[in-house]
């Protein structure tokens, strides 16, 4: 009988589900998406039983798809989208209210509130996060503050609070176990990086209860076991789970301090490997967990960025500029060197480094050059100048010159965007040969702990294409001057002239 490992990645946009052999070679991969709930006031939110149902239905096409009863696959793993949020009844197993998305700031209030209280020092130095609705904790409290019944909910013990993966976990397992990892964990502004386990003072400031949020195990430790609602013939262990960041630096074998990865999603995750201790941030840049393994943890350094691959959604879907995201390519290729415009994609505030949650979009330097080929290329720019401003302080602060950036994420197909990347870095970008990097890493986490793969060797048959610098550095640093100057424009705009002030 073959063996194969399930890798399920639940990110922003939708739901993968890969197969995996023996040798760790994809040979099955399928696709759901999910609807993105989007008000007039920008909050974000996604139904989790849509969600659910998606990987039901997943499993479902690939057992048929496949020919399998489900006696072959051997363990399961999950990445999911981190600091998206959701709360349900202990009891019923009902969301009390949609999932908020992590792209989602109407935590901001609660956020200055604390701060305002003097507690914002405090809640960084314990949980490695720079104050931010951006983060899992102040969703959380907002569904308390603002859905009626919750708090008795969380009063009674009868509230589950927690991210995508244990919500997946708690289902799959009917209930059995409610429970997530370090990495995941790590992303709430909850959890104390450095005791390892929730933080009654970082809780309390947010208004939780610990006793609501899951208990936090290994990345690939053992999730309990599924059948999906009897889609398979047999239970199947669920031997990993990590944040979709970490999956994917965990996939690109980014297992050394001073390697580091860029996932281009909606937005971008920029990690680097610092190895057994935290590194504090002066910089706005988070410090997490990247997972931990058969008991050894390890951590991160990490800078969110809220749009990047969504950039290009944007082109795409509300200014029509481009029916496909191949065309922008050609079209950035083939726009006018002498253009200056620069475009700022805040559509709901900036992430790391600057953590301006209030700051929206900018376009500036516009001239009659400016046309639809000079904005495509200004708006696919503004992702790798996000990158390259977080992979700078990352450098600084961690003491680690980067050997090279490994990158994954459908933008990575775009040639000229990773020739730009790899100019604006100085250093070269190096593309693997597969896309699913995240679904890669919990897949071979999870082949690993059961005994399937080898931990020393199923790295080594990933290839990748390396994309080297050739921009003279004048000229590099000339348009680094001019997206500074955006930035500084883009903020500027926030205070209105005002004392920058930032309680982030």
């Amino acid at each position: 009988m073959k063996s194969y490992i399930i890798g399920i990645d639940q990110s922003t946009q939708g739901t993968k589900l890969l197969l995996f052999d023996e040798a760790g070679k994809i040979c099955y991969k399928n696709a759901k998406v999910h609807a993105q709930h989007i008000d007039e006031r920008g909050w974000v939110e996604h139904d989790p039983e849509e969600i659910w149902e998606n990987v039901k239905a997943l499993v479902k096409e690939a057992v048929q798809a496949m020919e399998l009863d489900g006696r072959e696959i051997r363990a399961i793993g999950i990445s999911n989208q981190r600091e998206t949020a959701m709360a349900w009844n202990r009891e019923t197993g009902k969301p009390v209210y949609p999932a908020i998305v992590w792209q989602c700031a109407r935590g901001a209030a609660i956020c200055e509130a604390i701060w305002g209280r003097g507690l914002a020092q405090n809640i960084a130095d314990i949980t490695g996060l720079p104050l931010s609705p951006y983060f899992s904790a102040a969703k959380l409290a907002w569904i308390l503050q603002n859905v009626d019944g919750v708090n008795e909910l969380m009063q009674a013990g009868k509230l589950c609070m927690g991210t995508i993966d244990s919500w997946l976990v708690y289902r799959m397992t009917k209930g059995q176990v409610f429970a997530t990892d370090f990495s995941n964990a790590s992303r709430t502004q909850l959890f104390d990086i450095h005791q390892l386990k929730w933080s009654e003072e970082a809780a309390g400031a947010f208004g939780i209860d610990t006793s609501a949020l899951a208990e936090v195990m290994d990345s690939d430790g053992t999730y309990g076991a599924t059948d999906f609602d009897g889609i398979l013939a047999s239970y199947v262990p669920i031997r990993a789970v990590f944040g979709d960041s970490h999956a994917a630096l965990f996939g690109q074998g980014c297992q050394k301090p001073g390697m580091a990865k860029a996932t281009y999603g909606t937005g971008s995750s920029v990690m680097m490997n610092i190895g057994k201790e935290p590194i504090r941030s002066e910089h706005g840049l988070a410090t997490s967990l990247a997972w931990s393994i058969s008991g050894e943890a390890s951590y991160v350094l990490e800078g969110n960025i809220n749009y990047t691959g969504a950039v290009i959604t944007w082109l795409k879907d509300n200014l029509q500029l481009i029916s496909s995201p191949a065309e922008t390519e050609a079209l950035a290729k083939g726009a006018n060197p002498q253009d200056r415009s620069y475009f700022v994609p805040a559509f709901t505030g900036l992430g790391a480094p600057y953590w301006e949650s209030d700051a929206t979009g900018l376009y500036t330097g516009i001239t009659r050059l400016t046309g639809k080929k000079e904005m495509v290329r200004a708006a696919l720019d503004s992702i790798a100048y996000q990158i390259r401003d977080v992979v700078s302080i990352m450098e600084q602060e961690s003491g680690h010159s980067l050997a090279a950036l490994r990158v994954d994420g459908g933008p990575t197909k775009n040639g000229y965007l990773m020739q730009f990347q790899t100019d604006m870095l100085g250093c070269p970008v190096e593309v693997p040969d597969a896309a699913e990097l995240s679904a890669i890493g919990v897949a071979y986490a999870a082949g690993i702990a059961i005994g399937i793969y080898d931990a020393a060797t199923i790295f080594d048959q990933m290839e990748r294409k390396s994309f080297r610098p050739d921009m003279p550095e004048a000229r590099r640093d000339e348009l680094l001057k001019g997206w500074q100057a955006a930035i500084r424009q883009t903020i500027h705009a926030v205070y209105d002239g005002c004392e920058r002030i930032n309680p982030y």
